[in-house]
């Protein structure tokens, strides 16, 4: 099941926990920089027994792309135990780096890559701030801060 651009398509933040909770062998690819993850939080999923795959798509403070990308994913995947039918969730802060990653991993041979859609943040709001209208903090999911 593919959509156009060539991954298996886009899913809301409430959907992939759900599935993540409900899919033993799903993973969550958490595609953000290094520095997004210290100082804006992490996806939370202790409560699934699970934790995010952290690789970055593109670099900080280059905002280069990462040629390691589909390799890391890969190699982080087989530690994992998973294989390439595995169902993964890329999430970033508001869905296109994420989706750029489920392209690449489905060109490197996974067969359901989803994007989440509305990312960690989600878009702007009228004050020009995220995490308050759309994404995976304004919808409560878990979270945390290192």
């Amino acid at each position: 099941m593919q959509i156009d651009g060539g991954y298996a398509g886009n899913v809301t933040v409430q959907e992939a926990f759900e599935k993540l909770s409900g899919q033993e062998h799903s993973v969550l690819v958490d595609v953000r920089t290094q520095a997004e993850w210290a100082f804006v939080g992490l996806p939370d999923l202790r409560p699934l027994d699970k934790e995010p795959v952290l690789v970055e798509w593109q670099s900080f403070p280059s905002s280069g792309p990462n040629p390691e990308f589909a390799k890391s994913v890969s190699d982080l995947l087989v530690k994992k135990g998973l294989d390439q039918s595995a169902p993964i969730y890329f999430l970033c802060r508001s869905g296109a780096r994420s989706q750029a990653a489920a392209i690449a991993l489905t060109q490197a041979g996974f067969e359901k890559c989803f994007n989440i859609s509305d990312g960690f943040e989600g878009p702007l709001d009228e004050a020009g701030h995220r995490g308050t209208r759309s994404g995976w903090k304004a919808a409560g999911l878990p979270w945390i801060q290192s």
